[in-house]
């Protein structure tokens, strides 16, 4: 009689108990879990885009070309040339560009296990909340990305702006893909705040009330946020970043606010049937 395969325990989900309280070392567990899943599906995602590599290599290389042009638009003459430094910059170059497009692809499936995690022990409507969750943060994150994307081109051209005007520009392009990752992550990361807090309300730890009290707080704190993530220095750049941060911070409150009166009815509701009864 054949045995039947066990995954090892390290490769498999950790049992949350009904509370969802566990102890640090299962926590740790837990992280390691969810990120060896997330890692596998990035892993998955970047060997597929190596099949469109030269393709994406022009779409990456998109925002720092129209940056050029931009700034030798505005000082004409300047000089700007894309290097790349040793013997394996070309491979390293491929791979940055294949990742970027793995790490973005792969979205729902880090989305999923960072939700996961925040709330590790799922009942059935929690099981709900978790897909509606997923359903709007994929779409979301990747609004902020292309925003990102799009806003790249002038951040950049303010940066070069700053360069002597006798001085030739050298721009390594593995510098300049790592660059754009961080931003285009700080984007798509920051599109999450209204899912995130929607969810959290609708798993009753978060009430619309408690949103609104802290709304000044949260204008502050996003425009702190946005200051710091966005690498360029220009006012437009981090506009664009903070304006949709808060306002979706407020729509998140309005729905929350929603939601709450729907449980409150609900909750006379029944209420008033037990009376009755």
């Amino acid at each position: 009689m054949a045995r039947k395969f066990h995954w090892p325990d390290w490769l498999r989900a950790p049992k949350v108990p009904p509370g969802g309280r566990v102890a640090l070392a299962d926590h740790l567990r837990e992280i390691r879990y969810r990120f060896l899943v997330s890692m596998a599906a990035i892993i998955v995602t970047t060997i597929l885009a190596t099949i469109f590599e030269h393709q994406l290599l022009q779409v990456v290389l998109w925002p720092i070309e129209r940056a050029v042009e931009i700034y030798q638009t505005n000082r004409p003459g300047g000089q700007v040339q894309m290097v790349t430094q040793g013997v394996s910059a070309g491979f390293s170059l491929y791979f940055k560009v294949c990742f970027m497009a793995g790490f973005i692809v792969a979205c729902p499936v880090w989305l999923f296990q960072l939700w996961r995690f925040i709330v590790p022990a799922l009942k059935k409507g929690e099981r709900r909340v978790a897909l509606q969750f997923i359903g709007a943060s994929v779409p979301l994150f990747l609004a902020g990305v292309v925003l990102g994307y799009s806003l790249c081109p002038n951040g950049f051209a303010v940066l070069m702006n700053f360069n002597p005007p006798s001085v030739t520009n050298l721009n390594d392009v593995g510098t300049f893909l790592s660059f754009e990752l961080r931003l285009l992550l700080v984007f798509g990361l920051a599109f999450l705040l209204p899912v995130l807090l929607v969810s959290l309300n609708r798993l009753g730890i978060v009430t619309g009330a408690m949103l609104g009290k802290a709304r000044n707080v949260a204008i502050v704190l996003c425009a702190v946020f946005a200051a710091v993530a966005t690498p360029t220095t220009d006012p437009i750049t981090m506009l664009a970043m903070m304006t949709p941060m808060v306002a979706m911070y407020l729509i998140a409150e309005v729905l929350c606010r929603r939601n709450d009166r729907r449980k409150a009815l609900r909750k006379a509701d029944g209420e008033a049937l037990q009376l009755a009864s």
